[in-house]
């Protein structure tokens, strides 16, 4: 048995960033039996460089754009304060979350990660939490990448409706759009590979400049709100939620989810270069700098928000048209930053199909799904997971079509994603903090937190459970059936199938292999 402290440790070296196989490092690992790991046929390429990776995730989050696209939510519940200061905290404690898994990154950079790490660091039935985490991850992901496509399909109807104001749109047109949104990224990621470090270049430095022409547009154009009506206001009288501690709380949710998706990076570790040190460095730049715009962006929003009767009651039921009209009082102009803001969704998309792709992949190679034998195979040429790949595109385009019975149940769905992110990020960071104050930590990799580790641990932890707290409340204190948060019931029912799964077949099929880091003191 090994004791793992901070000095004085001395264990190979496993790892091997010149290519990528079963997580890195399972070529030599061994099953809980004892005997040897199964050898892993199907094996991804290293090839992206690190201008790219960072660009990656920078660009993924897509922060500014999709908290702008979506600040109705927070006008009904919160209002200015809380997408200022909401912003603010977001950004704090994403940035901790991403700091806590980043040290883990280092340690053992692997496609699975959160569910990886929770069966390597679990005190006890390893593979039972690596297969729950496992269904709960890959959910989330999922669920969060058919969020994608409707903020477009939503981008585009509110266009339509501010264009041609006798467009009547019916929730059959926001499938088909939702459907064309997914269909092209995932025919693209066929070759995506091939052309990523380029398209992960331009999409950064579009996010950037695009970032900089909206707040010049407003700063310069727009009229101004006082400090007062930005720093100090808090909206608790549409929604029923009279206690503002409430309302704020629900209203920084609009400015959590763009933040949150910082493990997308995680699922693209065994394609790139120099995973040990660039995939932390780009979850913690990506996340850092787009809390940083994020915030600006609600900033200046609230400073240029105009007419507020105006915007919150728009026809187009997207608040941000109406901003930008006001100000530039060109529509014309409108379009133009509308358009803006939808083309960096879109890139950002491409990014997201990529990486749950990878997930998918990652979970099914350890028989995690079913039909795993399918959603492993990686194609001899292409070099992609591309059966997991169309999988989740197929899923995406199954879960859009509730959007036509009914368009609160799909909300309600893709309001999932960021409590089950969350509780994936909360799991496999409690059992390393365990490990931590229990002085048995894994030999860190080259990125480690030291004396800071455990009270930005606890912090994350903290901020988490605040969150999840919330995020299952209605927006609406009268609640029916029509305006239900469906998020906490959806959660729960991924649980007991998680569970389920392992009584009924999972405890027999599912193999996390462990690395030698991980096994040193088993």
């Amino acid at each position: 048995m090994t004791d793992f402290k901070d000095e004085g440790i001395t264990t190979v070296n496993a790892f091997d960033d010149s290519k990528a196989s079963n997580g890195s490092i399972e070529e030599n690992s061994q099953s809980k039996s004892g005997g040897p790991a199964k050898a892993q046929v199907n094996i991804l390429e290293r090839y992206i460089n690190p201008a790219a990776i960072i660009n990656f995730g920078f660009t993924l989050q897509a922060a500014w754009e999709a908290s702008g696209s979506s600040i109705q939510f927070s006008l009904l519940n919160g209002g200015p304060a809380s997408l200022v200061w909401g912003s603010l905290l977001a950004g704090v404690g994403s940035t901790a979350i991403a700091i806590s898994l980043a040290e883990m990154a280092s340690l053992d950079p692997v496609v699975g990660a959160q569910y990886r790490w929770s069966a390597a660091f679990a005190p006890s039935n390893n593979a039972f939490w690596g297969l729950f985490q496992g269904w709960i991850t890959v959910w989330a992901w999922i669920t969060a990448t058919a969020a994608s496509p409707a903020y477009l399909s939503n981008i585009v109807t509110g266009l339509a409706i501010f264009n041609y104001p006798t467009y009547e749109p019916q929730r059959w047109h926001g499938t088909l759009m939702m459907w064309g949104f997914v269909i092209i990224p995932v025919v693209w990621n066929f070759w995506f590979r091939r052309m990523l470090n380029t398209l992960e270049m331009i999409g950064g430095i579009c996010h950037v400049v695009f970032f900089i022409v909206s707040v010049t547009t407003l700063v310069v154009l727009a009229e101004r709100s006082s400090p007062s009506f930005v720093f100090n206001t808090i909206w608790n009288e549409f929604s029923g939620w009279t206690n503002p501690g409430v309302a704020f709380s629900l209203g920084i949710i609009t400015v959590t989810f763009p933040i949150t998706a910082f493990d997308g990076v995680l699922h693209m570790s065994d394609e790139v270069k120099g995973a040990r040190t660039q995939v932390p460095h780009s979850m913690i730049l990506a996340v850092s700098l787009n809390s940083i715009m994020q915030f600006a962006f609600m900033v200046t929003l609230m400073f240029c928000i105009g007419d507020v009767d105006q915007v919150v009651n728009t026809p187009t039921l997207l608040p941000i048209i109406e901003i930008y009209y006001q100000a530039t009082k060109s529509k014309a102009a409108t379009n133009l930053l509308v358009a803006m803001i939808a083309l960096i969704l879109f890139i950002s998309l491409f990014n997201i199909f990529a990486s749950v792709s990878r997930l998918a992949w990652a979970f099914a190679r350890d028989n995690g799904l079913p039909f795993s034998k399918t959603f492993s195979y990686v194609h001899p040429t292409l070099k992609i997971p591309i059966n997991a790949l169309l999988l989740v595109g197929g899923v995406c385009c199954l879960l859009s079509l509730i959007n036509i019975g009914s368009s609160t149940a799909f909300n309600a769905l893709i309001s999932l994603p960021t409590i089950a992110l969350y509780v994936s990020y909360f799991i496999p960071i409690l059992f390393l903090t365990i490990r931590k104050l229990q002085n048995r930590h894994p030999v860190y990799g080259p990125f480690k937190l030291g004396r800071w580790g455990l009270p930005i641990n606890l912090f994350s932890m903290a901020y988490i459970l605040y969150i999840v707290t919330f995020l299952p409340f209605p927006s609406f204190k009268s609640v029916t059936a029509v305006n239900m948060n469906y998020a906490g019931p959806i959660m729960g029912a991924i649980i007991l199938i998680a569970i389920g799964d392992w009584f009924i077949t999972g405890k027999r099929r599912f193999h996390v292999p462990t690395s030698r880091v991980a096994m040193a003191d088993e």
